[in-house]
């Protein structure tokens, strides 16, 4: 059953970082990885790896004392150079990450921007418009207050015109009145002076 690289380590007691530098020289077709990508060691690589970390025997310890210590000099430097690589990549996303959500962040910006123009437009339009409703109600008291004395001189001839009319009328009646009761009187003056004639004549 395939392992990974922390149960091999505890397995043979040695670093993780050893059973990864011995499993990153491995030939590509022998190195695995599970469904999340995680690295895993077949019976072939672990097979592998133990010969290569398998304690040396007493005799060749103080041959191999020195290639042991150059061998753990270069496992941390391809363990630092490893780390510096996953760094960059995580700056990386990171930095692509950060330019996305500064491009959301000025698109926001924009559309807030063009609403609140519409907004103050809005408003603009609004005073605007009340300002020219205001003109127009004063323009109409104004042309209303000229039209009542207009109505009223023109309304005080037609009356003054009936009145003279009726004046006119009472006065013509009166006259022919005063002509009638004047032929009256004539007429019965006359009368009594041909009686005070003829009485006259009788007399003598």
């Amino acid at each position: 059953m395939p392992k990974t690289i922390r149960e091999l380590a505890d397995e043979l007691k040695v670093s993780k970082q050893t059973i990864q530098y011995h499993y990153q020289r491995l030939p590509t077709k022998k190195r695995q990885k599970d469904s999340q990508g995680t690295n895993m060691i077949s019976l072939t690589a672990e097979r592998i790896i133990r010969d290569k970390v398998a304690k040396p025997s007493v005799a060749n310890t103080q041959q191999t004392g020195s290639k042991k210590v150059t061998k753990t000099s270069k496992e941390n430097n391809e363990l630092i150079a490893t780390l510096r690589r996953e760094i960059e990549d995580l700056k990386s996303q990171r930095d692509k990450q950060l330019a996305t959500k500064d491009q959301q962040i000025s698109n926001k910006d924009r559309q807030i921007d063009h609403l609140t123009k519409l907004v103050d437009q809005q408003q603009q339009l609004q005073l605007a418009t009340v300002a020219e409703n205001h003109q127009l109600k004063e323009h109409v008291r104004k042309l209303s207050e000229l039209s009542e004395p207009s109505s009223s001189i023109q309304k005080r001839p037609e009356n003054d015109k009936d009145d003279t009319f009726s004046n006119n009328i009472n006065s013509s009646q009166a006259k022919d009145k005063n002509n009638k009761q004047e032929e009256k009187n004539a007429s019965k003056n006359k009368t009594n002076n041909s009686w005070w004639h003829f009485w006259k004549k009788l007399k003598r």
